[in-house]
This record gives structure tokens, sequence and C-alpha cells, in this order.
């Protein structure tokens, strides 16, 4: 019997995130935490879902609590999960996070003998990836195999069958020896990219080549400020084939530049921030609704925004993702489109 199609296959990290609940207080500081499910391409999936986006997962987890954890969060949420491995010997991944607003969130990943970073081109050919019209992966696939490889067989398979590949540059700096190999893995990927989504900082990651101790200044464990001319770094991933970068500027809204020299901007819907843990996946999840349900560039990008804004008012990822009669009433209320 043949698989049933998907509008969209999510593929990479699943995993617990632990968010403090001690607004403001320093991390060493932290008495209790509340328990989420994260990682940026299961935020995505989550988010488009609930947006009412027909979604599968390709991901893998532990055989362990934390793994029944996350998948029992998925299947509520209307997720397909057949296409989630275990893998035996392996734990389902963590993140603990800090919030200290406006502009502190700490964050430390455990991925030690992770999970989904063992996704394999096996898991990856059981899927049905040659019949879902868009296809979402993240950098972070790419920082080990076997979950590179299987990356960029999915993406493959995709592309052969007209399927949209979306890449979230998901630039996390611990994942990798330095942004040297973020950035020429990345490249190498980006033919089989049809749209990158970013911030400023991780476009300029993504086009490094040169020094990085000159280029990068770390805050905390999953954040890299990068020096260097964002307009060219953005021409630069264009120039390697891709048709649409979509920049996330926080504050100031989202600019989409196209392969044909366009520069659409969508303006920001300010709110009063909380958590900014989880906005830029929110914002993808709005993006790739607009652009499945056959919306221009900026229209989709707003909606994003407005997932965006709804999120960094919340506590968690995830969890915490509007609804489409959340997010439309959200974007009326301040002007409409």
């Amino acid at each position: 019997m043949a698989e049933k199609p998907y509008d969209l296959i999510c593929v990479g990290r699943s995993c617990l995130d632990l968010y403090s609940n001690d607004i403001g207080a320093p991390f060493p500081e932290i008495k209790t935490f509340s328990a989420y499910v994260g990682g940026s391409p299961t935020n995505i999936c989550v988010g488009a879902r609930r947006l009412g986006v027909d979604c599968a997962m390709l991901t893998a987890v532990g055989r362990d609590p934390v793994g029944e954890f996350v998948l029992r969060f998925l299947r509520d949420e209307g997720i397909e999960t057949r296409f989630v491995s275990y893998k035996p010997g392996r734990r389902t991944g963590a993140a603990v996070v800090g919030i200290e607003p406006p502009d502190r969130f700490p964050l430390v990943y455990y991925r030690d003998n992770c999970a989904d970073i063992e996704l394999s081109i096996d898991d990856a050919a059981a899927a049905p990836i040659d019949s879902c019209r868009a296809l979402l992966i993240a950098g972070t696939n790419f920082s080990r195999d076997p979950s590179r490889s299987a990356t960029l067989f999915a993406a493959e398979r995709a592309k052969a069958a007209g399927a949209e590949v979306f890449l979230v540059l998901d630039l996390r700096a611990d994942q990798w020896p330095d942004l040297r190999a973020y950035g020429v893995t990345i490249r190498s990927a980006l033919r089989l990219v049809d749209v990158v989504v970013g911030t400023g900082d991780e476009v300029k990651a993504a086009a490094l080549a040169g020094d990085v101790a000159a280029a990068v200044e770390h805050f905390q464990v999953s954040d890299a400020r990068v020096a260097g001319d964002v307009a060219l770094a953005a021409g630069q991933i264009l120039a390697a084939g891709v048709k649409t970068l979509v920049m996330t500027r926080g504050r100031e809204g989202v600019t989409v530049y196209t392969r044909e020299g366009e520069a659409i901007d969508a303006a920001p819907f300010p709110v009063e921030v909380y958590n900014t843990i989880g906005a830029g996946d929110a914002f993808t999840a709005g993006l790739l609704y607009g652009r499945l349900a056959g919306w221009d560039w900026r229209r989709a990008a707003r909606l994003g925004n407005a997932c965006g804004a709804i999120v960094v008012t919340r506590h968690g990822c995830a969890n915490f993702m509007p609804y489409l009669d959340e997010a439309l009433p959200f974007i009326e209320s301040r002007g409409g489109f």
C-alpha cells in the first residue's frame, strides 16, 4: 500500500527542554524547571501542525522515558511519528534554558550519545519523502554522521521529486569544531536547497571561510556573533543556487531576498519579550504554512512574524506554538497583513 503523502516532513533534532521557572534568576540560582518538548525541526513541525499543515517527523529517540515523553507529545499534536526510529544504546537529547529577559537566555545542550544524530540513510529511505510537498532540514543535522548523510539523502530525494526544500541554518556553535566547519558543510548542501531561513549572524557564519578568531564572539554555548558584511554573505548564499533567502532580523522584522534580486520586507509585530528561545522556529512554521497555502512571500513572512511575536511572550517553544485561530486575530488586531 502506498504511503500517505504529507504536506511537510521535518528532519532533525527532537529532545527534552527544561525551562527555568525562576524568571530573571541567574542560572546558578534557578530552583525549578518545567519540562517541554524541543529541538528546532520538532518545534517547527509542531508549529506548522497547529496552523493546519499535515506533518510528519523524521528523527530518532532513545528507547528511554524521555523518548516516550517526546513521542507522546507529538502524537497528541497529530503529527505522524511512524518514521521516528529508536536507537539502541543512545539517549534522547536534552536542553536546559535560563530565562533572564530581555536579552539573556543561557542555554546548555546535552547531546553526548544523542539518538537523533544517529538518524541514518535507511531511516530516511523508509519515509515517504518523494511524495511530500516540502521538506524541512536544519543546520545541526549536518554536524555529525550518520545524520549528515541521512539529511543529504533526504534532500536529494525531495529535490528529485519536485518538493521544496527548506533549510533553517540553526547554528549551534558548540556542536561544531569551529565555524569554518559549519560554513563549509552548509555550503556543500546548498545545491539541494530552495529556501534558506536564518539570522544575519547565521548567514554570515554559513558564508564564513576566513579567520574564525577574528570573526566570532560567542555568547553562551548556543549562540555566536559573527563579524562581516551580511549583504555580501547573503549574495554568496544565493549564488550557491538557493532560490530564496529569508533573513530574520529580530525587532526589525524580516527581509526575503530572491535570486532575481528582489528584497521584500515584512514588518514585525512589537511585543514585550518574555523569552526569545523558539521565536525563529515559530516564524518558520508560519512562513511554511503561508507558502504551502500559496501566499506570497510578504504575507507568509508576516504570518511568521506574528507567530514569532506570540511565542516570545510565552514560556517555551513547541508547547506554546500558536494555532491559526490565535495568529490571524493577532494580526488583524494590529492592522492586518
